[in-house]
């Protein structure tokens, strides 16, 4: 066992789900910077003597990871290897008290909500004046931007308004101002995201004004891409794809999560919406940016999902032909109103279910992407992978979309730069290509 002395604070802050998690830590990293205290963000090295976990609490697999993080720190602690560990984020804020009776060990606990509660153990003050101020964590050419917090809807599947909260949009003024120090900082590339972006300013300028933050974040110098993620379907802002036809440096994506493709199993899910209302919302979606890229992400094995509703899912990824596609498989929540319903499609089916859909969607990306071959696309370089330079179109998010791959023997590439890449081969989730440029 090693033994405790007396060590400088150095605390290393550990993020688990998804982006939205990840700019909290951000906001963490920069508020314990801006109170002088020493903080990394995943440090490799074994130097900190104090974690953060911020834990997910999303669906089953997530929460099982939290869980397992905080075992493996809360063991490093018992041996001497660090001295504090703190958990924050949805999970303990969902089950703060639970975690707090099977895991004892941990230092403390703190909810979505309690950033000030955390920074006093560190005998740290909330400082005002970071507003706006980040520092990214992510490739230093890209970062994300959470304009809004909560969620309003009533989806029967979904447990992040127990953890999040009620919908609370950023004001345009400060989501500006912290656009224009990431690019300072050297971000060429904003992911915008939020629980429900569609709903955005509703809350404090009584209209759907995502438009309008799109218009406004597009004219920060030195803004290269705007790319919209987590857009509700109901209630949907049309006014935002003319922004995107209007303005270059707004991507021509969109990531719409719609969950399903039967009308059956979306009205048991709460969704406010139906296949047929769907399609044509897709539709428009696409005659008014032809060039689009729509990204969706469904649920298998939703309580009351039949084979026959299952094949409506299938159906429609057929004839919807999207251009990215993840899926889930159902995770059977406490406290929602699925949750209240008879779990009863068997693991192994979702399962099947999900493989299914994901074959589905492999032929359609693999047709997607060779209709690229022999076309020039500008891309963005996020970083040299073994034998290739590795980056990304207009039409790709960072860590869940397609790759653009450039041999790195015969080319040299910048990480963070723009080159014109022209596709010579392609796979159904990677492209290959040359660049039009050498050096």
């Amino acid at each position: 066992m090693k033994t405790k002395g007396r060590r400088k604070e150095k605390v290393n802050i550990v993020t688990l789900g998804c982006a939205k998690n990840l700019v909290d830590s951000e906001v963490i990293l920069t508020q314990l910077k801006g109170n002088d205290i020493d903080a990394v963000h995943e440090s490799k090295k074994n130097d900190a003597n104090t974690v953060i976990i911020n834990t997910c609490g999303f669906i089953e697999n997530a929460k099982q990871e939290s869980i397992d993080t905080i075992l493996n720190f809360v063991e490093a602690k018992k041996e001497g290897i660090i001295d504090r560990v703190f958990v924050t984020g949805c999970l303990s804020h969902r089950y703060k008290d639970d975690l707090r009776s099977e895991i004892p060990d941990v230092d403390d606990y703190f909810g979505t909500t309690d950033l000030k509660g955390l920074l006093a153990r560190f005998k740290a003050d909330y400082k005002h004046e970071l507003i706006g101020e980040r520092q990214s964590t992510t490739a230093s050419h890209y970062s994300h931007l959470k304009i809004s917090e909560g969620c309003d809807r009533p989806c029967s599947f979904c447990a992040i308004p127990l953890m999040r909260g009620k919908h609370v949009s950023r004001p345009i003024e400060e989501l500006v101002t912290e656009a224009k120090n990431l690019v300072k900082a050297g971000t060429k590339e904003i992911l915008l995201i939020a629980q429900d972006s569609t709903y955005y300013g509703l809350d404090i300028y009584g209209k759907r004004n995502l438009a309008d933050l799109m218009r406004h974040l597009s004219d920060v110098e030195g803004l290269d891409w705007i790319r919209l993620h987590y857009a509700f379907p109901t209630g949907f802002p049309v006014d935002v794809l003319d922004v995107m036809t209007e303005r270059q440096n707004i991507c021509n994506y969109l990531d719409i999560p719609l969950q399903h493709g039967s009308s059956k199993i979306l009205k048991l899910m709460r969704r406010g919406t139906d296949r047929q209302k769907t399609e044509k919302l897709l539709d428009e979606i696409r005659n008014k940016v032809p060039d689009i890229a729509i990204r969706t992400t469904l649920i298998a094995g939703h309580p009351g999902e039949t084979e026959e509703d299952f094949q409506e899912m299938m159906d429609f990824v057929e004839r919807s032909r999207f251009d990215r596609m993840g899926v889930f498989a159902y995770s059977h929540e406490e406290d929602t109103h699925s949750g209240t319903m008879n779990d009863d499609v068997p693991e192994e089916i979702k399962d099947e279910r999900v493989n299914e859909l994901m074959d589905l969607q492999e032929g359609i990306s693999a047709e997607i992407n060779e209709g690229k071959i022999g076309k020039t696309f500008k891309t963005l370089i996020d970083r040299k992978d073994g034998e290739f330079f590795v980056g990304r179109t207009e039409y790709d998010s960072p860590d869940v979309d397609n790759e653009v791959l450039v041999n790195a023997k015969d080319n040299y590439l910048r990480i963070g730069d723009f080159v014109n890449v022209k596709i010579t081969d392609a796979e159904p989730f990677d492209l290959y290509g040359e660049p039009l440029f050498k050096k």
